[in-house]
This record gives structure tokens, C-alpha cells and sequence, in this order.
């Protein structure tokens, strides 16, 4: 799927009816661009004057470190900022990094990374209303989520795990990062309950990073994780690991060429993962105009095109407003997945069945 058409696809909801009545707040994003969009152009141009704090939503290492790293290498690099902090606080929800981002409220020196587990997290309640009112800024890139075994596991493909996992879904334990219910577990969720599965059964085991659940893979404490592209690239390249399935249109190149989709193996199902960039609640216009320039210069750049491809994303580039709109989306599209699994407030399930 193309970048244009994943934007058309995915970035165009219609807003469902238990949307206010759960009190998730992805309104609230979109009622902040437009607060910040009127306020007075006479105002000064803004820009960062002294050296701005980049948050990590998990822990050092994984794809969402790695990508913030080399964003806000590039921002300085180009002299579009001074040099960031780049902090890692990783936790169920993201509330640990969403509680720091919070408390610089209308300070734009924050910014934060906005991954679609933030849409999930928000379809879910699961966070306090004070942190549902984040000013989404851009998407960045798409991201595929995979299934993977080691390089020794009796699993052999994607219909071997689905035909075992429908005979005992708890069979296997399957490492995810960094919480239930984002879209590294709706990943292997998903596909596994086209497939048959009974997937409230299923054995998955929480990580604070997928380059922590891929190292307990490769060491034998797991049997198969669902993470991003990057995080089991070098595992990949050594030949310690195994792609059972991807979550891609088609298949990707490099290292990932011989890596079969999961519609190749008769599941349908592609993922519509993405990363950006969310700042304060209350960010101005002239904070959001010049961190979006800024940002749209980066991902301009042959360094940032080849960071991107080198980990087998699909660069699209995004401003504000389609980005909140990608949270509705995704609020929408997982809702009854995420019932299934067991994994929203007993009131949002009943209001799910009552629609």
C-alpha cells in the first residue's frame, strides 16, 4: 500500500458515537490545533531558545528510541535546534512519559514521540483525562510489525503457529513491548484471530522494549515475538531468527526480502503503524508552525530518507491535523479488537455491544 493511499485509507473516519461517552479525548487534540491555529498572528515568530527535551516512550535501544535519536540529531545537526535531551521513560500507557509531557503544558521545548499506541491506549480509557489533550504535530513514517521465531524453532511458518495455537493457544509464550492492547500486541493478535485463535488465551509477556524481548528470544525465554522491522534487523542478519509473517502489502527488500506477508499465507491483514512527533497541550501557532517546518526539513533530508529506509519504513509525511485524524482512525478500528482481548473498562464493552 502506498503512502498516499494509507493516508486516504486510514486518516478519514467517521467519528463513532461511543467516542464521547468513553470520554476519550482524541477531540481534544484536534480542539487544540484549532485554539492554537486562531491565536493572534501578530504574535512573534517562535523557536526554541534554549536546548529542548525529546521523550521516549520506552525503553533505550527500541524502534521508537532509535528514531527519536536520530530526529533530533538531525534537528541540531541541521540548526534547527539546540542540542535535545532525549529521556526514555517507558511504562504501561506511556503515563509515565505523558505525566512529564504534561507538566510543560503551552512550553513547546518538549516534544514527545506519537506512535499509534497512543491511539490504542486512548480507544482502550486507559489513560486520566488530564493526559488526552497531547498536540499531535506529524506522522513521520508507517512501520510493519512482524512475528518472529529463532532461527531453530520446530515453527516453521505462520500456518504452523496458527494450527498449533488453535489446538492450545497457550502453547507458546509471545514477548511483546512495551503494553497490552498497543499495536505490537494487536500485531500478532490480529492475524492469529482471523486465523482461528482463541486470542484472550494467548500467553503474551509484556517488555519494557522489543530490543529486550528479542534478546529473550534469542536466549531461549521466548518463543516467538511480535515487534517492529528494526528492532530484529541485526538478529535477522546474523541468522539467529526466523520471520514467520509480516504485516506488510507486499513483501519488503534487503534482509527482509525472503520474509513472507501474512497475506501470502492466506491472512489478510496489513498493519497501519505509525511514528511521529506530539508536543505540550496548549502549544501555540507559532510553536506547531515551526516544529512542523523543522520536522518537514528533516525528513526532506538523504540522511533521514536513508535512516528510513534502512529500517523498511514507509516514509509519509503528515501535518497536525491528518495526524489527529489518524488517531480517530485508529480509535474506531481496534475498539472491538481490543474487547475481545479483554482489554477495556466493562463500560466501553457495553457500549460496544449496544451499538
Amino acid at each position: 500500500m502506498s503512502a498516499q493511499a494509507f493516508a486516504h485509507q486510514a486518516f478519514h473516519p467517521k467519528r463513532p458515537r461511543w467516542l464521547a461517552v468513553m470520554g476519550v479525548a482524541c477531540c481534544a487534540l484536534l480542539g487544540g490545533i484549532a485554539s492554537a491555529q486562531n491565536s493572534s498572528a501578530a504574535a512573534p515568530v517562535w523557536k526554541p531558545s534554549k536546548s529542548p527535551e525529546f521523550i521516549v516512550p520506552s525503553g533505550a535501544g527500541a524502534a521508537l528510541d532509535v528514531a527519536a535519536r536520530k530526529l533530533t540529531e538531525l534537528l541540531a545537526r541541521e540548526g534547527l535546534s539546540p542540542s535535545f535531551v532525549v529521556s526514555n521513560k517507558s511504562g504501561a500507557h506511556s503515563i509515565s512519559a505523558l505525566e512529564s509531557l504534561h507538566r510543560h503544558a503551552g512550553d513547546a521545548h518538549t516534544l514527545m514521540t506519537l506512535s499509534s499506541s497512543y491511539g490504542n491506549s486512548l480507544a482502550q480509557n486507559a489513560l486520566p483525562a488530564h493526559l488526552q489533550k497531547a498536540t499531535p504535530l506529524v506522522t513521520l513514517f508507517r512501520e510493519f510489525t512482524t512475528v518472529v521465531v529463532r532461527a531453530d524453532s520446530p515453527i516453521r511458518n505462520a500456518q504452523d503457529l496458527i494450527a498449533q495455537l488453535r489446538q492450545d493457544p497457550e502453547k507458546y509464550s509471545i514477548g511483546i513491548a512495551t503494553t497490552l492492547g498497543n499495536h505490537i500486541h494487536l500485531g500478532v493478535a490480529q492475524p492469529l484471530r482471523q486465523g482461528g485463535v482463541h486470542i484472550q488465551k494467548l500467553r503474551i509477556i509484556p517488555y519494557k522494549s522489543s530490543a529486550e524481548s528479542m534478546t529473550a528470544l534469542v536466549g531461549g525465554h521466548l518463543d516467538v515475538v511480535s515487534a517492529t522491522t528494526p528492532n530484529l534487523l541485526p538478529y535477522l542478519q546474523a541468522g539467529r531468527v526466523r520471520v514467520l509473517a509480516i504485516a506488510a502489502n507486499q513483501r519488503l527488500e534487503g534482509a527482509f526480502a525472503q520474509s513472507p506477508t501474512w497475506k501470502e499465507q492466506g491472512i489478510d491483514y496489513v498493519s497501519d503503524s505509525f511514528q511521529g512527533v506530539m508536543t505540550t497541550p496548549a502549544a501555540t501557532a507559532q510553536q506547531q508552525t515551526y516544529w512542523v517546518g523543522a520536522l518537514r526539513r528533516v525528513s526532506e533530508t538523504r540522511e533521514w530518507k536513508d535512516f528510513v529506509a534502512l529500517n523498511q519504513w514507509e516514509p509519509i509525511f503528515l501535518g497536525p491535523q491528518e495526524t489527529a485524524n489518524a488517531l480517530h482512525t485508529q480509535v474506531q478500528r481496534n475498539h472491538a479488537l481490543l474487547a475481545e482481548l479483554g482489554l477495556l473498562p466493562a463500560a466501553a464493552v457495553h457500549l460496544a455491544k449496544a451499538r
